[in-house]
């Protein structure tokens, strides 16, 4: 399936929501993606990402409609040389293999666009497609801490993986 990586512009709220406003998103993802996820909760977020030039945060866009975002979020004091990723894809496209090909477009383009030398990512235990997509997608595991997440009233494992620049 073909997709592309850009931009998310105000024009894209409304499928941004739509396909956001998913509890199988949600259940994956931390506490700051907000389920029901709302028009206003897309325009907060699209605020946010216009702040950043180049864009640190990219749509995926299938046939021209975003129905999906990945991104990296910048670290602080000595982890300012990391990154970690995030991602979400609408769920009628799971399985399709488009975060397959997503992660390592995204992680050649925060590469190329940013002064960072590791870009890491921190699925669920449970989250067993997250932690395929990123093997496939060159990642390494470095650590399993077990019962570091809190979501939904249990804790979980806290699975770290991650790329560096060289």
């Amino acid at each position: 399936m073909d997709f592309k990586l850009r931009p998310i512009e105000s024009s894209d709220l409304e499928s941004f929501a739509n396909h956001a406003n998913n509890i199988n998103i949600a259940k994956n993802l931390t506490n700051a993606f907000p389920h029901p996820y709302t028009i206003q909760n897309a325009k907060d977020f699209l605020e946010i990402m216009e702040k950043q030039t180049p864009r640190n945060i990219l749509g995926i866009a299938i046939n021209g409609t975003i129905c999906g975002a990945i991104g990296i979020h910048f670290q602080h004091d000595v982890y300012e040389r990391n990154a970690e990723m995030g991602y979400w894809l609408a769920e009628p496209f799971w399985g399709n293999g488009i975060m397959s090909k997503a992660i390592p477009l995204m992680v050649n383009y925060a590469f190329d666009n940013f002064d960072i030398d590791r870009i890491f990512a921190r699925p669920f235990g449970f989250n067993i497609a997250s932690q395929k997509v990123l093997k496939n997608a060159g990642f390494s595991l470095d650590a399993i801490l077990k019962g570091t997440f809190y979501k939904n009233g249990e804790s979980h494992d806290e699975w770290i993986f991650s790329i560096r620049r060289s």
